[in-house]
């Protein structure tokens, strides 16, 4: 199931434990991934600069010597739009907020269980693989001006510094203004089916992304909080209503 995907799919695995890399490149093989690793952060960077286009997920690890997972993801996040599962034998819950600040896509904490890594490994990458539904080539919402193509959006003319998930939720919420979106319905449709993330982590993305569109001058209530259910996108501030109130499936 799924190996129309898993044959051409490539996988960069930084580790410097040696026991583990090669006991991922071995179980990613076995599913059918073309595997690349690296053990220090000075090789992963020259696999994402000669072989970058070719990625479609990396497991990156946050400890490593030379550059550390955090300065990899920098460097990634600077060329590549793909999909980064970091790694922490740490654990700690500000480790895994800078990761998803920096644009990792999801967080696993050591020690793991092998199934379930390669559960997210293959959402991942089947959700990379799968056809996106088009959205139009710029959408106006108020002042506000989002180009999904070039992954831009602007308010009156300034451009917000938007990480990939922000603009995930940004995209997805303002498609349909007036829907409450669950949150759970967002991790789907941004992070992915199958992805194991906390539901926090969307609690703390539309807290960023509040916090932007504020600074750019737009009200910070144009995503509204539905209280027991999710958010939902406004064109313009509105009174509370029922926010108080679970909505009805």
């Amino acid at each position: 199931m799924g190996m129309e995907h898993r044959e051409t799919s490539t996988i960069l695995v930084v580790e410097d434990d040696p026991t583990l890399l090669s006991t991922l490149a071995f179980n990613l093989s076995r599913q059918g991934y073309q595997v690349l690793t690296a053990a220090s952060g000075s090789a992963a960077i020259e696999v994402v600069s000669s072989r970058g286009n070719d990625l479609d997920l990396i497991l990156l690890d946050v400890m490593l010597p030379g550059p550390n997972g955090f300065q990899i993801l920098r460097h990634v996040r600077r060329t590549l739009d793909v999909p980064v599962l970091m790694l922490s034998a740490r654990g700690e819950e500000q480790d895994k907020i800078d990761g998803l600040e920096l644009g990792a896509d999801d967080y696993v904490a050591k020690p793991f269980a092998l199934r379930e890594l390669l559960a997210r490994v293959r959402a991942a990458v089947r959700r990379r693989a799968a056809p996106a539904l088009r959205p139009p080539s710029v959408l106006f919402r108020g002042d506000l001006r989002i180009e999904p193509d070039r992954r831009r959006a602007e308010v009156r003319g300034c451009e917000l510094p938007l990480r990939p998930k922000e603009f995930g939720l940004l995209v997805t919420m303002a498609m349909e203004p007036g829907k409450v979106f669950e949150r759970q319905e967002l991790l789907d449709l941004v992070w992915g089916t199958g992805i194991i993330v906390d539901e926090r982590t969307i609690d703390v993305h539309i807290s960023w992304l509040r916090g932007k569109l504020q600074a750019a001058g737009m009200s910070q209530d144009c995503i509204r909080t539905v209280y027991g259910s999710g958010y939902r996108f406004v064109l313009s501030p509105e009174p509370d209503r029922d926010e108080r109130l679970p909505v009805a499936p």
